[in-house]
């Protein structure tokens, strides 16, 4: 089945309301929160919690008060400054672990454990546009590409037991491990950018990212108008580097109405940038078709 991740090269592109908006218009999606840091899709789509699952990841070590003798010798061997010493009692910040058991190895009388870090929750939600795979890591917390492969891998698993047809995913920003995990083994990229220049430099990066995984992308400009001329170079550089120009939409203050109301844009109005938003789809989906066909074996008949 196909799998669409949606993502932009930095934040605060529109990414996650043109996500949402896809879910509405998608004819039978497993919906994927891949932005396990700061997840946001669940503010419009409110999500009913149906499964919760705990996230461990990697180990910590945790020093017990009854078993230490004090020596401080962990204190003298860490190199992440994570064991600390109050009146000749020691204790470790998690924050500050890395997790490299030196302490747990050398440590005289054994009174340091080494059990797995608990890193978030996933989810699996029921949604009004369908399934829905999300979850949040603890603040400070890592591996997110981890628990990455792990939504991706569970939607996977839910689409083919309900037989659904595509999978719709809200990748992270940026081009990171939750990105490349979001990535790899995608079958289309879709590459939301602004007109800035800081949105276009990012752009170039991420679309990159997406050569270098051989992943076909199509680009959309969002809030198009505020730099037109911006927004035509973005064009001319799809063109000539061969990725597909989905289209550009205007800024509509439409977006922050429906978000108030917790709705897509294309629930808000049928109008203005909806409209526009549903013609952008059409090529999303033409785009994830092509995808799917086999390349033709040179010299073949």
């Amino acid at each position: 089945m196909p799998e669409i991740v949606v993502i932009s090269g930095k934040g605060g592109t529109g990414k996650t309301s043109l996500t949402a908006a896809f879910a509405h218009l998608a004819a039978d999606p497993v919906i994927c929160d891949l932005d396990v840091d700061a997840p946001d899709l669940h503010l419009i789509l409110q999500p009913e919690i149906e499964e919760r699952q705990e996230f461990f990841s990697g180990h910590e070590a945790v020093i017990d008060p009854e078993g230490c003798n004090g020596c401080g010798l962990c204190h003298e061997l860490c190199r992440y400054g994570a064991v600390a010493e109050t009146s000749g009692r020691f204790a470790i910040d998690p924050l500050k672990c890395e997790g490299c058991k030196v302490c747990v190895h050398f440590c005289p009388v054994q009174a340091i454990r080494f059990p797995e870090r608990h890193c978030g929750r996933w989810f699996l939600s029921r949604t009004r546009f369908g399934p829905m795979v999300h979850a949040q890591l603890f603040p400070g917390a890592e591996n997110s590409g981890r628990l990455v492969a792990l939504l991706r891998e569970k939607a996977r698993d839910v689409a083919e037991r309900a037989g659904r047809s595509l999978i719709l995913a809200d990748g992270s920003p940026g081009i990171g491990c939750p990105v490349i995990s979001s990535l790899t083994g995608a079958d289309t990229a879709i590459l939301v950018t602004e007109p800035t220049p800081s949105g276009i430099h990012d752009l170039a990066r991420v679309a990159d990212l997406c050569r270098h995984f051989k992943i076909p992308a199509g680009v959309i400009v969002n809030k198009a108008d505020l730099n037109p001329a911006n927004t035509e170079a973005v064009q001319r550089w799809c063109e000539s580097g061969k990725i597909d120009f989905l289209g550009a939409l205007a800024y509509d203050a439409a977006v922050t109405g429906a978000m108030v109301r917790r709705q897509t844009v294309t629930e808000f109005t049928a109008d203005g940038i909806s409209a526009s938003v549903r013609r952008i789809w059409e090529r999303v989906l033409t785009l994830s078709e092509k995808s799917q066909k086999p390349e033709p074996i040179a010299g073949a008949a």
